[in-house]
């Protein structure tokens, strides 16, 4: 299977530029998550007032709804530089150590994918993040001393697609906690126009909407579609994206009005029509479709159970009825079930 699909929710390393110019600067211009920006605007408004670093931030849920964005964000809303590390990138606790004792008072440290910290590091931040204070261990063998050092005032900001990986002391010393859920049609239209906008690219009201509904509720990915969209508009010589253009773009890109892709399609019609509409189990569907068992359930899944065209059983994982409608209509009579 493709590790490149156009619907993937993962950034893609080639696309980092193109994401940074579509970046909203300020809280006002970031759509969608309505209740986390108005929190998030009530304690900045507060930290300010007490000339007070933010307490330290930790954003959860899927890839591409916008936590690297909100970070960048806080930033300049806060008027404080934002240095960008991840947990994979820091893997000895001098590292961190290091990080941590050149921040500047007010400076914002954003660790994406935090969970990925081993035990180790995240014992350097309780103390750090608690108490502003960092303990080094100087020598080693019976001469080892613990020297504490005081660091400025500073604000944490962690990002992670699996809040269950981090561990119960490290969640407890977040005081700011939010999760970002899926967005719905309705602002994902807001930012393809925004998008298109910026890219100095014409689309119709109606083409922003169906990019929207097959954009499986990520920022992400409709302005991944609005680029390849534009681009069978410009070979066609379509000075506008429509409703009619975008339908038919998307089609020859495979994604179906679902926002589902031959991937995804694929694994659905091998559990409808081998193994009539499940269950199945998880090893026996990998095999079956040639992925191993572990992306299945982190990539390809989530959005299936999303929008309800998958189950999990104790058995195994079976299509839903809603599945087979969509995939094969003309036995959407109750046969497989």
């Amino acid at each position: 299977m493709d590790n490149d699909r156009i619907v993937d929710r993962e950034a893609i390393e080639t696309e980092r530029g193109f994401e940074q110019t579509l970046r909203p600067q300020l809280l006002a211009d970031f759509v969608g998550q309505r209740r986390i920006k108005e929190n998030l605007s009530v304690f900045m408004r507060a930290a300010a007032q007490r000339d007070e670093p933010l307490d330290h931030v930790l954003l959860y849920g899927p890839p591409g709804l916008g936590k690297t964005t909100l970070a960048q964000v806080i930033g300049r809303e806060m008027d404080a530089p934002v240095r960008i590390s991840s947990g994979p990138s820091i893997e000895k606790t001098g590292d961190l150590a290091a990080i941590l004792t050149t921040l500047q008072e007010g400076e914002i440290l954003f660790l994406d994918e935090i969970h990925r910290l081993g035990r180790a590091l995240e014992e350097i931040l309780y103390p750090a993040m608690e108490d502003g204070s960092l303990d080094l261990v100087i020598g080693s063998g019976p001469g080892a001393r613990t020297v504490r050092l005081d660091l400025p005032p500073f604000t944490l900001i962690g990002a992670t697609t699996r809040y269950g990986l981090l561990s119960p002391p490290l969640r407890d010393r977040f005081g700011i906690v939010h999760h970002l859920d899926y967005y719905g049609a309705e602002d994902l239209t807001r930012i393809a126009v925004r998008s298109a906008g910026i890219l100095g690219i014409e689309i119709s009201p109606e083409g922003a909407e169906e990019l929207a509904r097959r954009s499986r509720g990520t920022p992400r990915i409709v302005n991944r579609l609005l680029r390849r969209v534009r681009d069978f508009a410009q070979v066609a010589g379509e000075t506008t994206i429509s409703a009619e253009g975008a339908a038919r773009s998307l089609e020859r890109l495979e994604v179906d009005r679902y926002g589902l892709d031959q991937v995804d399609r694929r694994m659905l019609h091998a559990i409808l029509t081998k193994f009539d509409g499940g269950p199945v189990g998880l090893a026996t569907l990998a095999a079956t479709v040639g992925e191993d068992a572990g992306t299945i359930e982190e990539i390809y899944e989530p959005y299936l159970l999303q929008i309800g065209f998958l189950d999990r059983t104790p058995r195994g994982r079976r299509a839903t009825r809603l599945a087979q409608e969509h995939l094969i209509p003309d036995r959407a009579d109750g046969q497989l079930f």
